[in-house]
């Protein structure tokens, strides 16, 4: 019979590969066709670093973005030994007129207010940290390097002593939540088979070798730096500034596929612009890491019902806006638009809503400059049952904007988004952009509408 190849596997997409022979005698033999697993330096730290199934099971973001999180790690390590050494120095290490009792009582102080900081600014910034993870990662940062500097300084002012590591405390706590929390979304990310836990364990066991390298390089610079401050602020300044360029460029590199209100803004504007919806490639590139989306508009999303109305004519024009909706949209001031949402909306319906709050924005924003709407967005008259064009439905709605009549205002823009969304829903999905779960960040308040009175039966 002779031998034949009765099967052929491979390790993921490794080069480690091997073939099952049988022989005359019925016996299978493996023979191996690529190298052993751990046969080279590269596979074994490939193994034990990056996820198992790298790179099909994570982001394809995700070597980029390591890369510069590894080197501001290593440089954040550095800039921190630097300042721990300050600390020190301050609270009397080295003099002898110091006592361990006011030391301690230093430190109890940093780490106590640290804790508190900690415990505000999870409270009230907690919930945007998902929305704007690429911005608050960067803000951590940043944050970091300013407690830091202001660790470094203290030794400088033995008066304020106390009070200055205090504060540096409380950024550093509030590096902590913002860091940790951002880090968990970023992870959410780039975890492709449901494999969050070995990608967060693998992140942990890149930052501990990178950690250890820096610690190897501060056993160094330490004795170079202990008396001469001269030194300690140029490594300072050095090593800082690599830190925040490496941090850009890691948040940079990061492609996040879900919409949150920054890429959401980006996408209509350029959809209206050109009828074209941007992939998040595209989107991502253009959306700011260091301060807040610059709109003319502050959108609400899961507002309470009171955002909206205070009379009754204001439910009436409310829900004729948005009969067949899950969702009410109401401006109380130009600048304002609040979006109150159905107990049984969707994310779809978030989308919605934001969608044509997004198209007022966009009107409220050019109604002074030439608005440009791209011909293909279709746009009917219901009161002439016919298209018209594009440059005139929106021209009215500047009218409206113009006149401050903002019920009108809200209604030609529902009439627009309700001929639109379909169009750009298709072209989110086209473009690679999910939509079963967003970031968009509502609020809590949910409701349910009726204006004849709500019965047992629930109805909108």
């Amino acid at each position: 019979m002779g031998e034949k190849t009765v099967c052929e596997e491979h390790y993921g997409s490794e080069s480690l590969q091997q073939r099952y022979t049988r022989l005359d005698d019925g016996s299978i033999v493996k023979q191996a066709i690529g190298g052993q697993r751990f046969s080279s330096l590269v596979q074994f730290f490939r193994s034990v670093f990056l996820p198992q199934g790298y790179p099909e099971s994570v982001s394809k973001d995700y070597l980029s973005y390591q890369i510069w999180d590894t080197l501001q790690a290593f440089c954040s390590s550095i800039t921190g030994t630097l300042a721990t050494q300050a600390v020190l120095k301050g609270v009397g290490v080295g003099d002898e007129t110091a006592t361990a009792a006011g030391a301690t009582i230093t430190w109890l102080l940093k780490d106590g207010t640290g804790m508190l900081g900690r415990i505000l600014f999870a409270w009230i910034q907690g919930t945007s940290l998902d929305c704007d993870a690429k911005r608050w990662r960067l803000f951590a940062d940043i944050v970091n390097d300013f407690s830091i500097f202001l660790e470094l300084m203290a030794p400088a002012f033995p008066l304020f002593f106390t009070g200055i590591v205090c504060v540096a405390g409380v950024g550093k706590a509030i590096v902590g939540v913002s860091g940790g929390a951002t880090r968990a979304a970023l992870t959410m990310h780039q975890a492709r088979r449901d494999n969050m836990a070995d990608v967060s364990a693998k992140d942990g066991s890149q930052e501990t070798l990178v950690n250890l390298m820096a610690l190897l390089a501060g056993l160094v610079v330490t004795p170079m730096v202990a008396d001469n401050p001269m030194l300690t602020w140029f490594l300072f300044f050095v090593f800082t500034c690599l830190h925040l360029f490496a941090n850009y460029n890691a948040v940079t590199c990061v492609v996040m596929e879900t919409l949150n209100q920054s890429r959401l803004h980006i996408l209509v504007s350029h959809y209206l612009r050109t009828g074209v919806v941007l992939n998040p490639a595209q989107a991502n590139v253009q959306e700011p890491v260091v301060f807040a989306q610059k709109k003319a508009t502050r959108i609400k999303l899961g507002s309470p019902m009171s955002s909206i109305i205070q009379r009754a004519p204001d439910l009436d024009r409310a829900i004729h806006s948005n009969s067949e909706g899950r969702y009410l949209l109401g401006m109380p001031t130009l600048t304002d638009i609040n979006i109150v949402l159905h107990q049984e909306s969707s994310h779809l319906d978030f989308i919605k809503s934001c969608f044509q709050a997004e198209i007022i924005d966009y009107v409220i924003e050019h109604r002074f400059s030439k608005l440009q709407v791209h011909s293909s967005i279709p746009c009917y008259d219901n009161e002439a049952h016919s298209l018209i064009s594009s440059d005139k439905a929106f021209q009215s709605m500047v009218e409206q904007a113009n006149h401050k009549a903002l019920w009108e205002l809200v209604d030609s823009s529902h009439e627009v988004s309700a001929q639109v969304f379909p169009s750009f829903h298709a072209g989110l999905a086209h473009a690679g952009w999910t939509t079963h779960r967003t970031q968009l960040g509502p609020d809590e308040w949910r409701a349910s509408w009726d204006i004849h009175g709500l019965s047992d039966k629930k109805s909108y």
